[in-house]
């Protein structure tokens, strides 16, 4: 994919911080390098008592993941998300990818005998 994925983050019951938001941009402009079937990531954060919880959420071609994490301050707690999301992502592709190498190899193609 050629463009870039549109990065939306969200601050629910927390004061924008600019630091948090470009850290997540750099951190999603990677992700979308790596997996180029990327569109969409968007991460809301919630302040939860004494911590604040982050919900992530990415969508592309044949791609739908989402994860959750929690931490005392919000650039740690979007970091535990990311890395998850991008677990979760690496998962799906290597399915994707070497479930079609193992149907390949557990049919090869019949070998023809010469006459």
């Amino acid at each position: 994919m050629s463009q870039r994925p549109t990065v939306v983050t969200n601050f629910k019951d927390l004061p924008h911080d600019d630091d948090v938001r470009d850290s997540i941009e750099r951190r999603s402009e990677l992700l979308a390098r790596e997996f180029r079937e990327i569109s969409r990531i968007e991460l809301t954060l919630v302040e939860d008592g004494a911590n604040v919880a982050v919900h992530g959420h990415v969508t592309g071609k044949h791609s739908d993941v989402g994860a959750q994490a929690e931490a005392s301050e919000a650039g740690p707690a979007a970091d535990r998300v990311l890395d998850k999301l991008e677990r979760q992502l690496r998962t799906l592709h290597d399915k994707r990818i070497f479930t079609q190498r193992r149907d390949a190899q557990r049919d090869p193609p019949k070998k023809r005998t010469a006459s």
